[in-house]
């Protein structure tokens, strides 16, 4: 042993829980100085400032959602950096990656400047912005990416919302190009979403996957897999959605890595009946063998994350006539309980669900200090209960919009705490002090 913890004094000792260390799960003691994670053992006869109590309890590393959509600046009505962050902790969430199709969009040093400044002191979570990639801004992707709080370059392959469209061979090359980090892309091929418009039913939201089919997601990946090639860039396959696209992908593991979403493992396409507009998502809620495949995916190894794809509309918004209904849904708050929930049914391990929320974002993206449970790390922390059922309710949401798909589901596995850093920022469905979240360091 190289340092004996009775010669160390703590700030605060999280004792007596199940912890999932990347050694694997075990009973052991984690003892915090300062923001950092000190000791990982037997602390029964250490000194600290303060215990924390974590008898039957399980201690994860917080989770890294990388991809949320909070709003800010333009659409502050549904959601902000205040109102999401503070939904992120409740939820287990430690650090998150906000997407750039705001208004005006963060495509420039000066818009990505203008969001890490609105951040700090703001957000209850640390955090990152994606830059948009774009025909304008594709020459300089290259120092875009590495300005302090980017967490790299965004492509919209498909049109979403916003306005950050680059749907062309020519314009992605170019912005890959010219990049070195991990390029995240929304992957849908735009000529045929416009043959198809004419699919969509007026007042019908299961359309949506018709007119989004398939084909529209793995043309454009097939496509995108091939110029990474050609560039021999690193790219990362946001939101994968087809069975199509599991199959295709796997054999390209060397430059793609993928990320997948609890909606599209927990909804399909039989629940257009039931939530309607509410699951409208691009991509869409698919057939259930799509969902199938996902999980096959998250069972093989073969998926690297899991992102929220929080992604906030009012319920006014969206109780627009399909297809005037925009797309998204709330979900950084939701993503562990549900998880968690999987874990209890068997569908996958603790250990599986740590790789993909905390050890997964911080080995491709190259996060620093972040995603372990290791001496060294930041001591940003999710304590769940694994035994405790709960129901989500729309009450229960911290979000701007105030609703959840997952409302009235009941669940077991529970986050009863979030540490930040050493601080403990929510205790018991309560946010606790001020906001101390900053930017996301990257190595």
């Amino acid at each position: 042993m190289v340092f004996s913890p009775d010669d160390m004094r703590f700030d605060k000792i999280f004792s007596n829980g199940t912890v999932v260390t990347p050694a694997g799960v075990m009973r052991c003691d984690v003892g915090v100085v300062g923001e950092t994670i000190a000791y990982l053992g037997d602390l029964n006869k250490a000194a600290a400032e303060e215990i924390i109590d974590c008898t039957d309890l399980h201690i994860l590393p917080g989770v890294i959602d990388s991809q949320v959509h909070f709003r800010e600046p333009g659409a502050e009505h549904k959601e902000n950096l205040v109102s999401g962050s503070r939904a992120a902790v409740l939820g287990g969430v430690t650090s998150v990656f906000e997407m750039p199709n705001t208004n005006p969009p963060t495509v420039s040093a000066e818009a990505l400047q203008d969001k890490v400044a609105r951040a700090v002191n703001r957000m209850h979570c640390d955090f990152a912005f994606w830059v948009g990639g774009t025909h304008e801004n594709a020459a300089n992707v290259g120092e875009l990416e590495r300005l302090p709080g980017a967490a790299g370059i965004k492509i919209f392959m498909g049109s979403s919302t916003g306005d950050l469209l680059v749907a062309d061979d020519a314009g992605v090359r170019a912005i890959l190009q010219n990049t070195k980090r991990r390029v995240a892309v929304h992957s849908e091929e735009e000529s045929r979403l416009n043959e198809r418009k004419d699919l969509r039913i007026a007042g019908d939201a299961s359309s949506h996957p018709i007119w989004r089919d398939e084909t529209a997601a793995i043309l454009c990946t097939e496509r995108l897999v091939k110029i990474a090639h050609e560039t021999n860039s690193p790219i990362h396959v946001l939101h994968v959605s087809t069975k199509q696209e599991i199959a295709f992908l796997q054999l390209h593991k060397d430059l793609v890595t993928l990320e997948a979403t609890p909606h599209h493992l927990t909804f399909s396409s039989d629940d257009y009946a039931k939530y309607g507009n509410l699951i409208q998502m691009n991509p869409p809620i698919r057939a259930p063998e799509h969902r199938e495949a996902v999980w096959w995916g998250v069972e093989q190894g073969l998926i690297d994350v899991l992102g929220s794809d929080h992604a906030p509309h009012t319920l006014e918004e969206k109780a627009k006539p399909y297809p005037a209904s925009p797309s998204g849904m709330p979900g950084v708050q939701t993503t562990l309980p549900i998880m968690l929930n999987y874990v209890n049914m068997g569908k996958l391990t603790l250990e599986r669900l740590v790789d993909l929320t905390s050890h997964g974002p911080n080995r491709i993206f190259g996060i620093s200090r972040k995603g372990r449970i290791a001496v060294g790390y930041d001591a940003d922390l999710a304590i769940v209960d694994l035994n405790r059922e709960e129901i989500i309710t729309n009450a229960s949401s911290a979000s701007k919009v105030a609703w959840t798909p997952y409302d009235k589901i009941k669940i077991k596995g529970w986050p009863i705490a979030t540490v930040l850093r050493g601080k403990i920022v929510m205790w018991q469905g309560k946010v606790i002090g001020e906001a101390i979240g900053r930017v996301v360091k990257f190595i």
